[in-house]
């Protein structure tokens, strides 16, 4: 009986192992708001991290959290890092496109609490008196991601922030 039960949880562990190799190789998540202010009035906040405080949902994560801006002030080549708790991790982002009212895309690089690099992108499309705004990341799935993505939504995880994140840029520019 116990060599039954044994062989039952290791053959259980192998489906898990190869249902995990079989998973996509990049993910994305993406969440979409409609802002009524004009893409001029949202793009600064985005675009210049000095201004995430006022919306990033990240930014409350802990705060004692340690941060350092670099290269140029806003726009393309800005960067930030970051380094926290266990909540917030650390890491470090830096602009590398910044169309003016139209797109801002990041590169993001996480140290803590997992090793990550992925792409963010903004992206601000006019729609009459609104701007329909799209914060998406994507990146590679690496084994790990994809073991773990059994068990937990990443989607629903970062999705939920970046919901929270967009809300927070309607409140602040819909003013």
């Amino acid at each position: 009986m116990f060599k039954k039960i044994v062989l039952a949880i290791v053959l259980l562990i192998a489906i898990v192992l190869i249902y995990a190799a079989t998973r996509p190789d990049t993910f994305r998540v993406e969440r979409t708001a409609r802002i009524a202010a004009p893409a001029e009035k949202i793009f600064p906040l985005i675009n210049d991290f000095h201004r995430w405080g006022e919306w990033s949902p990240y930014e409350k994560l802990d705060p004692a959290m340690k941060r350092s801006f670099g290269g140029a002030p806003a726009g393309q080549g800005a960067t930030y890092a970051w380094e926290g708790n266990d909540k917030a991790g650390a890491g470090k982002m830096e602009i590398a496109e910044s169309t003016p009212s139209s797109k801002v895309a990041i590169k993001l690089d996480f140290i803590k609490p997992f090793e990550g690099h992925n792409m963010a992108e903004f992206t601000l499309a006019p729609q009459g008196d609104a701007t329909q705004v799209t914060w998406a990341m994507s990146g590679p799935s690496p084994y790990i991601a994809k073991l773990m993505g059994i068990f937990f939504n990443m989607d629903q995880m970062i999705g939920k922030d970046f919901e929270t994140g967009l809300a927070n840029l309607k409140t602040a520019t819909e003013k």
